[in-house]
């Protein structure tokens, strides 16, 4: 990432175009002057070491010194530097549904992005905890590990839909047996699996999982998005809209199955919540969330950009002292070696 401090300096630049006219001005009007007073051979005479090279290397090696030092009071800032802060906190997963039936509109605009608004706001509450997103259907995969960037948090969310993952269907034990694994910390004494689903399962028993996962230290928030009337599956191609059907050609309805998502809960002493309310289902969770004992952990946080004026500083310099030293006489060595062939 980069940025600039100081833009304002910017326009400096400007002057280097006038200054290049100004030279080829200043070199004609010279040419002349001098072709006028005396002839190319007698000039070789008065003055053999001169060098119309030299004078063209030494202009620009001063322009882009000044192009150099302008970039230097801009500021460049290449980087950022991040410094260790220790926190206090509960680890918190988002385990969110991401199978076709959290299409349906029973719930708007539909159970999907109402999870990933009720997860956002959720993060948006959160001061000091880690968070990570699992998402899954058949099958869960890991979308966010732990980390203490919401702003990464919120952007992962956002990216959550119904076609991550390829097989359809809902297995709400997958997500359970990967959330075990995402717990880096072994001292971490409050592990908290926050599920937002329909409360669908075609997979194995969600609440053996659960039951192992609570023998692990896991406590899970369900919340359910949804309604138990259920609403088919809008399938969207192009501009044309259908509705998912069965294999005997009939709509599927899909329904939210709140008892799974309260058993789950209550098998880990956890919190079980309808989510049609969003500003219930976040007060009620940071609330638990306030309870709960914190976890001392270290964490990277970001403290400033990195500022590399210096080196463009230190460049511009460098390339103007060395105009200052440069003569406009003809070098000896680069004479002899015949390389230009100055008038």
């Amino acid at each position: 990432m980069i940025q600039y401090e100081q833009t304002q300096y910017f326009y400096l630049l400007l002057f280097i175009p006038l200054m290049v006219l100004g030279y080829v001005l200043f070199n004609l009007w010279k040419k002349r002057v001098l072709k006028s007073l005396a002839s190319t051979k007698m000039m070789d005479h008065i003055a053999p070491e001169r060098s119309s090279f030299k004078g063209w290397l030494k202009q620009i090696l001063f322009w882009l010194g000044w192009a150099f030092i302008c970039l230097g009071l801009v500021n460049p800032q290449i980087g950022t530097e991040l410094e260790t802060v220790k926190r206090e906190g509960v680890d918190l997963v988002f385990a969110i549904d991401v199978s076709k039936s959290m299409l349906a509109e029973d719930i708007a605009p539909n159970r999907l992005e109402k999870a990933k608004r009720l997860a956002g706001e959720l993060i948006n509450q959160l001061v000091s905890d880690r968070v990570g997103i699992i998402a899954y259907a058949s099958g869960a995969i890991p979308h966010l590990p732990i980390t203490t960037d919401y702003a990464a948090s919120r952007l992962f969310l956002s990216s959550l839909d119904t076609n991550m993952i390829s097989s359809q269907g809902t297995a709400i034990s997958a997500a359970m047996r990967l959330a075990e694994t995402y717990f880096d910390d072994e001292n971490q004494t409050n592990r908290v699996v926050c599920i937002i689903s329909d409360g669908e399962d075609h997979g194995d028993d969600a609440l053996t999982a659960a039951l192992r996962a609570a023998q692990l230290g896991i406590t899970f928030f369900t919340v359910v998005v949804g309604t138990e009337k259920g609403s088919v599956i809008p399938i969207t191609k192009g501009n044309s809209t259908s509705y998912k059907k069965d294999n005997k050609g009939e709509v599927v309805i899909t329904k939210s199955n709140f008892e799974q998502m309260q058993s789950i809960a209550k098998q880990t002493n956890g919190l079980f919540l309808d989510g049609s309310n969003t500003e219930e289902v976040v007060t009620s969770i940071i609330d638990r969330l306030k309870q709960m004992d914190k976890q001392e952990f270290e964490a990277k946080q970001f403290a400033k950009f990195k500022d590399q004026f210096q080196w463009f500083l230190g460049i511009g310099l460098f390339l103007i002292v060395l105009d200052l030293f440069l003569f406009y006489r003809k070098t000896q060595w680069v004479k002899k070696l015949n390389l230009f062939q100055d008038a």
